[in-house]
């Protein structure tokens, strides 16, 4: 064993219970396991909302519990590779690495179909106690995971948002813009952001932002939205129709993860629009299905995880065609979870934030 027996973790143990500890069992190397000591971990608003006890997490009297306690949280990570088991091939110590959150099973059908995002007992890393994730010293990569590597000389602050970046541009993909199309992307948090700084790329005919803060909005601008727009200040709905004619825009992407966001991009996406969902929300949306179905007859699609999205991302963000600057400013020790997940919140000005080990 080339690493200590205990490491400093944070650790869930139920939604009110996380704790820091300082000799928490180190991940255990298997024949087919791989060891990596953390670099750093970044802090997702899914993780925010699972500590806050979200029911998609840990159940309610609809769905059963999905996470599986003790757990360290924490699915945005990278390290170097310090231990490989006897039947691991195509990796050597010293590698820099990260991987897609979900640790697919290789056996179900979504799996052997290539489709492994979606496989069927969806384990991931970050929320269950044998897939434990980065908030931690050192973290065990299963036979299963999705590596990649990651160029040495590419800083943490840039390579804390490979994954999260990776997420965006999966939902930008499932959106299918095309160079005429208006598009609307609700949120300007690091996802929206990733998202502004992808779609910008395909060149759309315009490329507009929304927030309620400002300070995110200029961010949005300088990273390739044409227009942005404060719901709080703005009447979005009218801008939208200013902008297209009052037919309303061809593609609407939700990255808020609040309810009044769905309700909106109904509101201004034109029939036969394409309404792409993204977030992780906190509580139940209600809205008039006759809008999707007999009013604008709607192609609503969702978006779950990264997949084949980590090697553009990460040569994008290497080459610095995806943009990052400012994103990633503020990173705390792992002793200090708790002050780092009341930054992640956002509400001192970060956008993203890193815990370092």
């Amino acid at each position: 064993m080339n690493y200590p027996k205990t490491m400093r973790a944070v650790v869930a143990y139920s939604p009110t219970d996380y704790r820091f500890e300082k000799a928490y069992p180190s991940p255990e190397c298997g024949p087919d396991d791989i060891i990596v000591k953390v670099e750093g971990c970044g802090i997702c608003a899914g993780d925010l909302k699972c500590k806050h006890g979200a029911p998609m997490f840990w159940g309610d009297k609809i769905q059963p519990a999905w996470v599986k306690a003790p757990f360290i949280p924490g699915h945005e990570f990278l390290g170097t590779i310090v231990e490989m088991g006897a039947n691991v091939k195509n990796w050597q110590l010293g590698d820099r690495v990260t991987a897609d959150q979900i640790v697919p099973c290789g056996e179900c059908r979504f799996c052997k179909s290539g489709k492994y995002w979606m496989c069927q007992p969806h384990d991931m890393l970050g929320f269950q106690g044998k897939n434990n994730g980065g908030m931690a010293e050192y973290v065990r990569y299963p036979k299963t995971c999705h590596i990649h590597k990651v160029p040495k000389n590419l800083s943490l602050e840039k390579a804390l948002l490979i994954e999260p970046y990776a997420c965006s541009k999966h939902a930008v993909d499932r959106a299918e813009i095309q160079c005429d199309d208006i598009v609307v992307i609700s949120g300007a948090g690091t996802l929206g952001l990733g998202m502004v700084t992808y779609a910008a790329l395909k060149h759309p005919k315009a490329l507009v932002s929304l927030d309620m803060s400002d300070e995110r909005l200029a961010k949005a601008k300088e990273f390739g939205a044409t227009h942005t727009f404060n719901p709080s200040k703005i009447d979005v709905i009218a801008e939208i129709n200013k902008m297209t004619d009052n037919y309303g825009c061809d593609t609407y992407i939700e990255a808020t993860g609040h309810p009044s966001s769905v309700i909106q991009g109904l509101s201004i996406i034109r029939k036969l629009g394409v309404f792409v969902e993204f977030s992780v929300f906190g509580s139940d949306t209600t809205v008039d299905w006759s809008i999707i179905g007999d009013r604008k007859e709607l192609d609503i699609r969702g978006s779950h995880l990264s997949p084949y999205c980590f090697p553009f991302v990460i040569d994008g963000i290497n080459s610095g065609a995806l943009k990052t600057n400012g994103v990633l400013k503020t990173t705390f020790k792992l002793e200090e979870w708790e002050k780092a997940f009341d930054y992640a919140s956002g509400k001192y000005g970060d956008f993203k934030i890193g815990l370092v080990p």
